[in-house]
């Protein structure tokens, strides 16, 4: 092993994570194992020194692998293990871990490695909190490539316009690059969602190379909630206000649970704008539509129990969300949910938007789609089955399908499905 060599690698500021991941393998292991030869001083001293000099390359070595803006996702964890591993009392090392863990593990094994890593430092007397400066609210690790959710935040710029009936509607945009539009869905605030363990992580991935505009459905989150219509066809006019307040002449345009079904119209209004149609967890015909009698009493039952549950602990309602919408989610992200009902929504409009997205019905308007669609759906999906998204696809002249290996309606950006979700955007939208 020529160590000059590696030496020489690690100042070169552009190695890929492969490069990365090649000088840490061979810099692992003892340096010239078995050859220590104790009655020799010289020669031992120079060996030791010469172990800690490959130590310490190997340590920077991963720390580079670990902070890698390219590194791929499911590598993530292990780069900040391994990192760990080699310097244990690394401040830096631990809190990107503990990061790590929280995005890509559970809620349980991220408070055992929190409660491992304070134990660990707190013995060795080394300064170390999972509050130190740094840390990101949702535990991503900042770096100039990864914005914190907060940097995010104060970089978004978020500013209103008027529907034609006077609502105001709330838009924000974030990022240089092609842009995307993501059309409005219920549950949504431009400031909150970037803390949100649904939907936080795919938007800062969107935003980190793509010009990312949202806005904030009528009724919800920042836009006006004391609204007279709260209609499918408000939906759509808002789509279009934002569109052409912001001037965008081209763009993709995402469209996620009933946001598909505004997305659809709008694709069929103005082709000529959308390049490329995402739609996500979507249905072209509310729950109203052909509906029996069975499933219309459960919808308005539904209904009922959100006038009274909405936002609060009632553990009912929270049964009903956590088993349709996203049954994988932790008590921890539930509890989140809780607390973000009560910040985007009144209870009142909760169950207008409950009733409204019942009588949503495009189904017409497919044949008549002349833009290049990718259908996205959870092959679990509880609250829209998977059936209806193959169906949305094989309606769709020419549309994609890609099924995603999740049980839930809101991806938790958590899951492997998420990054998936990502990278399937990223794909389809970016010119070959």
């Amino acid at each position: 092993m020529d160590l000059h060599t590696h030496m020489n690698a690690l100042d070169c500021a552009t190695l890929s994570p492969s490069e990365l991941d090649a000088i840490t393998h061979t810099l692992k292991g003892p340096l010239l194992d078995g050859i220590d030869l104790p009655d020799q001083a010289q020669f031992q001293e120079w060996l030791v020194a010469e172990r800690v000099h490959v130590e310490r390359l190997l340590g920077t070595a991963l720390r580079r692998l670990a902070l890698h803006k390219d590194l791929p996702p499911d590598h993530a964890l292990a780069a900040a293990q391994a990192w760990s591993d080699q310097e244990p009392f690394n401040p830096e090392a631990a809190t990107l871990l503990l990061g790590r863990h929280q995005q890509f593990g559970d809620a349980a094994s991220a408070a055992d490695q929190e409660r491992i890593l304070s134990q660990r430092f707190q013995q060795a007397g080394v300064a170390w909190s999972s509050q130190m400066p740094g840390r990101s609210a949702t535990q991503d690790h900042p770096t100039p490539d990864h914005p914190t959710p907060r940097q995010y935040l104060t970089r978004q710029k978020i500013q209103f316009c008027s529907a034609s009936d006077g609502a105001r509607i709330a838009y924000a945009t974030v990022g240089d690059g092609p842009p995307i539009v993501k059309a409005a869905n219920w549950l949504s605030h431009l400031e909150l969602d970037w803390n949100a363990p649904i939907w936080s992580p795919l938007f800062r991935q969107l935003a980190h190379d793509h010009r990312f505009v949202r806005y904030d459905e009528r009724g919800n989150g920042l836009s006006d909630w004391s609204v007279d219509d709260l209609s499918f066809d408000a939906f759509v006019t808002d789509l279009e206000t934002v569109v052409d307040t912001v001037g965008l002449d081209s763009f993709a345009l995402l469209g996620i649970s009933q946001g598909a079904a505004v997305s659809i119209e709008y694709a069929v209004r103005h082709p000529q704008r959308v390049s490329k149609l995402i739609l996500f967890g979507g249905y072209p015909a509310g729950w109203r539509i052909d509906a029996s009698d069975e499933v219309v009493r459960e919808r308005e039952a539904i209904m009922t129990l959100t006038a009274t549950g909405w936002g609060s602990a009632n553990p009912a309602y929270r049964q009903i969300f956590s088993s349709t919408f996203m049954p994988s989610a932790t008590a921890e992200e539930l509890n989140w949910f809780n607390e973000f009902q009560r910040a985007t929504t009144s209870p009142e409009n909760a169950v207008r938007f409950l009733s409204a997205f019942g009588d949503i019905d495009v189904r017409d308007r497919l044949a008549e789609l002349r833009v290049p669609t990718l259908v996205i759906h959870s092959l679990g999906d509880q609250r829209i089955p998977a059936e209806t998204g193959r169906d949305l696809a094989s309606t769709i002249s020419g549309a994609e399908f890609l099924g995603l290996e999740s049980d839930n309606h809101l991806l938790l950006g958590r899951e492997p499905a998420s990054q998936r979700f990502v990278e399937a955007i990223r794909e389809f939208v970016t010119p070959p």
